[in-house]
């Protein structure tokens, strides 16, 4: 099956002001994600939590070294998932499943490369 990424992209302002009470009910909806997965017939072959963009260092090209996120944005991809789906169709039902708490939040889905041919 082919392999797709789906990323999580939030404003991670969202999570720096989440209770300590309130982090359980995140990490929860992550594990009913999970088992959604193998009951709608993909599997998960990967995926975890990003630190905040804040903690990022950017490698421009030509080598300078900048603390931050690459680019300057309210969401940033907070997390991912990688699964197996039968198609893009079934990668995208999977993915409807994938909590993005954070208000405005939402995923993206894309399909892994197979680096034995140029997608682009």
């Amino acid at each position: 099956m082919p392999k797709y990424a789906i990323l999580i992209v939030e404003d991670p302002a969202y999570y720096a002001g989440l209770s300590p009470e309130d982090w359980p009910a995140v990490v929860a909806a992550h594990g009913t994600f999970v088992q959604k997965v193998s009951e709608l017939g993909g599997s998960l072959t990967g995926g975890e939590a990003l630190a905040p963009p804040s903690s990022a260092t950017t490698i421009k090209r030509g080598g300078e070294v900048v603390d931050g996120p690459f680019l300057s944005t309210r969401e940033a991809v907070n997390g991912y998932y990688v699964i197996e789906a039968r198609d893009r169709d079934h990668a995208i039902e999977i993915a409807t499943w994938c909590p993005a708490p954070a208000p405005g939040g939402g995923v993206e889905v894309r399909p892994v490369v197979d680096p034995s041919s140029n997608p682009f």
